[in-house]
């Protein structure tokens, strides 16, 4: 297995070749102990975790050279980690090279067993953050026609719609609200032999039923009151098309016999008119409800409902989808973010506990209003389960715990949140905490950070 590599950057040979004996078990080491061999070592060969003496020739007792690579990295990519090497009557420097975006820093001599921690720790960032980098890129590549998603569930949900687009038979789409079957209807739409036609869409559930007929269906002058002029209905407007029938078990029994007939007849009339209009228009429905118990109830058609579900679209609820929950997150992150011209980097550690505990009985919808309610009331660049509205990410079994869980499970939690909202370096999160940098080393060496 190849090693990691690792650059020492330092004029002092010993301090080298002390670090060299301590690291070389876990990684490649490369050496420089000037500022031009190492810019030559990072643009080259671009190790991910360099350790720097700030004071390098040619002006070995000021920090400058050292200073000015640490930049010169930050710029060529941001991903490197730098930790700095530096004397104990230079830490103000150290403090500085901190701003400046080093990881971290430790003094001479080193303690063996601290650089190994700060070292692999700042490997473990670089790692997140590639880890982090690739699934943005998924959030843009990953899905099918606006539908994120990349868990077994998605995939199967996916697989069927590969398989049914270009067959010209009705679908029926089965899902909780907010799971996204407009969204799996314009995907069948738009990969099928009529993406160049209408896609039309209407809401059964959201017309009264006196005006849905004619919404449907359309009429001809002077059939009712107020009808002054001859009106196409949709699925005229849909013609050479697809028609998405939304909560279609809100029908009454009398227009579910008009669907009916033009799924067997692909014929309609228009209220009040004498003539029949053939169409060619394919007829995708999506419900909420139990269509099945509908029948038995009497409150659906039997044979309606056979004629819709030739083919049938099961879309898993969110909580089923599994880290689709993270993906999905990120992508309105981005999408709110940029609507409302807002710089926020990512989620906390609680918002991330709270997102993957919440049950989601809004799903997709519920999600993406709970991420932009986030966007619009976050005060600081990351984004914190009180963002997200919720009151607290701990479970109800955690009522029963001992007192030292609890007090080990916050002081976890707590030590989790400063490092990530100071992206990893440990002095600026044990500032935060109120601890010495040594009792935060500790925590995390307890933890298993």
């Amino acid at each position: 297995m190849t090693k990691p590599k690792l650059l020492i950057v330092d004029d002092d040979e010993t301090i080298r070749s002390q670090m060299r004996w301590v690291l070389s078990k876990e990684y490649e080491v490369q050496e420089a102990g000037d500022r031009l061999s190492a810019w030559k070592i990072i643009t080259t060969d671009h190790p991910p975790v360099a350790l720097l003496d700030l004071g390098l020739p040619p002006r070995p007792r000021d920090a400058d050279e050292g200073l000015q690579l640490l930049k010169e990295i930050n710029n060529f990519d941001p991903i490197i980690k730098v930790i700095i090497i530096t004397g104990n009557t230079d830490r103000e420097n150290a403090l500085r090279a901190i701003s400046f975006g080093a990881f971290d820093f430790f003094t001479k001599p080193p303690v063996v067993e601290e650089v190994r921690i700060v070292v692999e720790r700042a490997f473990r960032m670089v790692e997140l953050e590639l880890e982090n980098l690739a699934l943005r890129n998924k959030v843009q590549t990953e899905g099918m026609e606006g539908i994120l998603g990349n868990s077994p569930a998605m995939e199967k949900v996916f697989q069927t719609i590969r398989k049914i687009a270009t067959v010209d038979v009705p679908v029926l789409i089965l899902g909780e609200s907010g799971t996204g079957k407009e969204l799996t209807a314009r995907a069948i739409h738009q990969l099928s032999n009529r993406r160049d036609r209408p896609f039309v869409v209407i809401n059964c559930g959201a017309i009264p039923e006196t005006l849905l007929e004619s919404e449907l269906f359309g009429y001809e002058k002077g059939a009712f009151t107020g009808a002054n002029t001859r009106r196409k209905g949709r699925f005229e407007y849909a013609e050479g098309g697809t028609l998405f029938l939304d909560e279609i078990g809100e029908l009454s029994i009398t227009l579910q016999v008009k669907i009916l007939r033009f799924l067997q007849e692909h014929i309609i009339e228009r209220i009040g008119g004498r003539e029949t209009i053939p169409l060619d228009v394919r007829v995708v429905a999506a419900t909420n409800k139990d269509l099945k118990r509908g029948v038995d109830e009497g409150q659906f058609r039997e044979d309606l409902y056979f004629r819709l579900s030739v083919v049938t679209v099961s879309l898993p609820s969110l909580h089923e989808r599994g880290d689709d929950i993270f993906l999905l997150s990120q992508a309105f992150l981005r999408r709110y973010c940029g609507e409302f011209e807002r710089d926020i980097k990512g989620f906390l550690n609680d918002a991330i506990i709270s997102l993957s505990e919440y049950n989601w009985p809004g799903n997709v919808r519920e999600l993406e209003n709970r991420i932009k309610r986030a966007v619009v009331m976050a005060e600081g660049e990351m984004i914190t389960s009180k963002d997200l509205d919720f009151v607290s990410s701990i479970p109800q079994e955690g009522l029963t715990m001992s007192l030292k869980e609890a007090k080990d499970r916050l002081e976890k939690e707590l030590v989790q949140k400063a490092l990530l909202s100071q992206g990893g370096i440990v002095v600026r999160a044990a500032k935060e905490l109120g601890v010495s940098r040594q009792t935060l080393t500790d925590l995390i060496k307890k933890y298993g950070l």
